[in-house]
């Protein structure tokens, strides 16, 4: 049962543009009543020119604790957190800010992590597998790092080889590869760009191409079953949706929002 709402009720946001797909506004809320915590997460659609304007105000908001970042703000969020953790800084990206007790913003990224969680829930070991992501964003550059960190051989392809490059360069330790559209010689193959979010996209990679038993991810949350997944699942690939990353998702949101321990 959700939590009455009241004066004292504490506020958190959820940030982008589009946001009307986004799980978190349910997800977190009915994660904060099951944890018995007073407190909502509620969606605010802010297109990139308004996003500072936004931010300035939302900070002096004082029952604004938390604030969930989604495309396309997660770089320029970064630039709003006095405090980012260390991978947020080596990605030069944020997916959550909290208010911490000083006052001060903390930020951290957490798509990487969810999306581990997410595969290992599915039986999908990342270590030791050849994983190409596509998509260098905020959401694609959390998930490159993770899943290098995780042990997996890494390449990274993106429509802007510019981003792509400023992704290899800041994760240059990693020895990250170029990848492209091509997904043949992997066998885990993440899609982590907003392709498949609307109808008549392009699809992701040439799906032809996928290795007999590849698996195949999506971080699209609607619709849950994106055309690339469907069509891998067709060719008998094992598939994870974005509703199954945000499963693990919700609750590490919530462990960050709420300064739970990790």
């Amino acid at each position: 049962m959700l939590p009455e709402l009241t004066g004292a009720t504490r506020i958190h946001l959820i940030v982008g543009d589009p946001v009307a797909q986004t799980k978190s506004p349910a997800g977190l809320t009915r994660v904060f009543a099951e944890r018995g915590i007073d407190a909502v997460c509620i969606p605010m659609q802010v297109a990139d020119a308004d996003f500072s304007a936004f931010m300035a105000a939302a900070k002096r908001v004082r029952n604004i604790d938390g604030i969930v970042v989604t495309v396309p703000h997660k770089f320029a969020a970064m630039r709003h957190c006095e405090r980012p953790s260390d991978r947020a800084r080596a990605l030069a990206a944020v997916n959550a800010m909290r208010r911490e007790r000083d006052g001060d913003w903390y930020g951290d990224m957490t798509d990487g992590i969810a999306l581990l969680a997410a595969l290992r829930a599915s039986g999908c070991e990342p270590n030791g597998r050849r994983a190409l992501v596509v998509g260098a964003g905020g959401a694609g550059s959390a998930v490159v790092l993770a899943l290098a960190d995780a042990g997996a051989r890494v390449a990274v392809h993106d429509i802007d080889p510019a981003r792509r490059e400023e992704l290899r360069a800041r994760l240059a330790p990693r020895k990250i590869a170029v990848g492209s559209a091509d997904p043949a010689g992997f066998d885990l193959v993440v899609n982590a760009t907003p392709l498949g979010m609307a109808a008549g996209d392009a699809l992701p990679v040439a799906v032809e191409r996928l290795d007999a038993g590849a698996f195949a991810a999506d971080l699209v949350t609607k619709p849950a079953v994106t055309p690339f997944l469907d069509q891998a699942r067709r060719r008998g690939s094992p598939i994870l949706t974005g509703e199954d990353m945000f499963a693990p998702q919700a609750g590490i949101l919530a462990d960050f929002l709420l300064f739970s321990p990790a």
